[in-house]
């Protein structure tokens, strides 16, 4: 792949994607939308690919959002304009393969069209949340429709409302279920890189296959989730045993949280 706004790491079948405009606090613009356009498509297709780690560039952000600046390409039909999720939403482009989001600085706006629909987001000790699309005058309404399917809906609203003035903190983060860790900014990254390889030495059809199953159960009544999952573990483990043997697995230096 050609990559201009991110780097692309493949190690023992975790893919690490490093958002690369520090200069611009890694807002995405269109040529981000393309890169990530691509690499959905390879992880999806990838089969060497079980895990992917995402992360940000440089000190100040994990990402802003759009970049106002130079903005995104729209078309002129008003009917005919999409949602830049469609390109960077995993979940949106049916990748099953878990994400591990590591936040450090400001994750704001647009950052949460990954953060909404990551499967694992652990945080350095200097991040905030924060959505400041209200303070400008533009309507919040795509980042916190994803993000009240993680997080209890006052705090989606809250979080909507208050835009600029005020940031979530890395603590009442973790309190509202958000993040599930926090750590010193220079142990944020081998931490979500320990994560990652923890989850790929699992079989990846049971991996894919749960974390498929509880994705599409919350477009789903209670029922019909329960009917699909039965299938998804027929499907994920038609020998209907274990796969693997667990002395294998590497063994985590991290206290449980």
């Amino acid at each position: 792949m050609e990559l201009k706004t991110v780097l692309f790491d493949l190690t023992d079948h975790v893919a690490t994607i490093t958002l690369n405009r520090p200069e611009a606090m890694n807002s995405f613009n269109q040529e981000m939308l393309e890169d990530f356009d691509r690499i959905w498509q390879r992880v999806k297709f990838d089969d060497d690919i079980r895990v992917v780690v995402l992360r940000g560039a440089g000190d100040r952000a994990f990402c802003t959002g759009m970049d106002v600046k130079q903005g995104i390409d729209r078309h002129t039909n008003v009917w005919s304009q999409t949602d830049p999720g469609e390109k960077l939403s995993p979940k949106l482009n049916q990748v099953w393969k878990p994400l591990v989001c590591a936040v450090h600085g400001m994750a704001a706006g647009g950052a949460f069209y990954w953060l909404n629909e990551a499967d694992i987001i652990i945080c350095a000790e200097d991040a905030s949340f924060f959505d400041p699309h209200v303070s400008y005058g533009l309507t919040a309404a795509l980042e916190p429709i994803g993000l009240a399917r993680r997080i209890p809906l006052g705090e989606t609203l809250r979080i909507a409302l208050l835009g600029l003035d005020e940031r979530l903190s890395p603590e009442r983060a973790m309190q509202i279920g958000l993040v599930s860790e926090i750590l010193p900014r220079d142990q944020l990254w081998d931490r979500a890189d320990e994560i990652a390889r923890i989850i790929a030495a699992k079989p990846p059809a049971a991996i894919q296959g749960t974390v498929r199953a509880i994705w599409e159960s919350l477009d789903a009544t209670r029922t019909q989730a329960l009917r699909t999952g039965l299938s998804y573990t027929q499907i994920g483990n038609p020998i209907g045993k274990a796969e693997i043997d667990r002395a294998a697995v590497p063994r985590s230096k991290w206290t449980m949280r």
